[in-house]
């Protein structure tokens, strides 16, 4: 019997895509939000699926289903005797990039030996701006993955250990991977925007959080709805959903003038954009990212790097 390609897909959505398309083989569906909440490097085990069942109901209120998490998971057991590949489908993003690395980190735990692909949007030729996969047509969609990515030991040891890096206490360590080649095209850009999702040193803000309240300086808002369409629109390399992003205008509400038809930037607001204060922990103290809570940590520009926050220094 002759072996199928596997499909991992970030997100439900992509598995239709694929269905839809008619592209062979069988499909597994990755459904995570590994950038946000704390995470373990070993990713299917029972601690590291409790820590992730208490993060999403905690803060997002997700109850998530154990036996569905084994049930998707089983389709790696004995992979090497089922399929011939595997293939990864993520965007260019940060949502995206970390979700990644667990998947391949994941494959590696398993000591799964099959070629591994990547298809990834991003920069796409005739397009202006960075394209997701959802967002192409047929014909750019087939050719992504027509020239999918065949990624090397190097790169899958590079992923590895830049999610071990991730799940632990210092992310000042993953600043060489910056600048380091690969066959991931967009995790340089990805792992600046992390380092920059923790608070400024002078504002307390991260840079989304930032974005969010000069989205609301800049333009005429009617309402938290219509905020978070310029929000989604306007977020670079983080590709952060609906749900993250309306949890993250609803945290900055202290610094917003909420009226009928209006959202105006009150007094905090406009101090924050002015560097007055720092807001860190009045933002939000409790977000965690990977094995670094947020607010232990501010990102400095001036140094390119995470200080400690100085109530955390000693």
């Amino acid at each position: 019997m002759s072996k199928e390609l596997l499909h991992i897909t970030n997100g439900g959505h992509l598995s239709g895509r694929l269905t839809e398309l008619e592209i062979p083989g069988e499909q597994l569906t990755w459904q995570e939000i590994f950038c946000e909440g704390r995470t373990l490097e070993t990713i299917h085990c029972k601690e590291s699926i409790e820590v992730r069942r208490s993060f999403l109901n905690d803060f997002y209120d997700i109850d998530l289903d154990l036996k569905k998490v084994d049930t998707a998971l089983e389709i790696l057991d004995h992979a090497e005797e089922k399929y011939s590949e595997i293939i990864l489908w993520f965007d260019y993003d940060l949502f995206s990039h970390v979700n990644m690395l667990a998947v391949i980190s994941l494959i590696k735990q398993k000591k799964i030996k099959l070629p591994i692909y990547l298809v990834c949007s991003g920069r796409i030729p005739g397009n202006k701006s960075l394209t997701s996969l959802m967002e192409l047509n047929t014909s750019q969609f087939l050719n992504q993955y027509k020239t999918k990515v065949a990624l090397n030991d190097e790169d899958i040891d590079m992923a590895t250990t830049v999610w071990a890096i991730y799940c632990g206490k210092d992310h000042n360590l993953l600043k060489p991977f910056i600048v380091k080649g690969s066959s991931f095209k967009y995790l340089s850009n990805c792992l600046k925007a992390h380092l920059e999702r923790f608070p400024d040193s002078k504002d307390g803000l991260n840079i989304l959080e930032r974005n969010i309240l000069e989205i609301v300086r800049d333009n005429i808002i009617k309402s938290k709805h219509h905020l978070l369409g310029y929000a989604l629109n306007y977020q670079g390399y983080y590709g952060y959903r609906d749900l993250q992003l309306a949890r993250s205008i609803d945290k900055l509400s202290i610094f917003l003038n909420e009226e009928e038809n209006s959202i105006t930037l009150n007094r905090d607001g406009h101090e924050a954009l002015l560097a007055q204060h720092n807001f860190s922990k009045e933002v939000d103290s409790d977000m965690q990212f990977g094995g670094v809570k947020k607010y232990d940590f501010q990102f400095s520009k001036p140094l390119n790097k995470l200080v400690k926050t100085v109530s955390n220094a000693n």
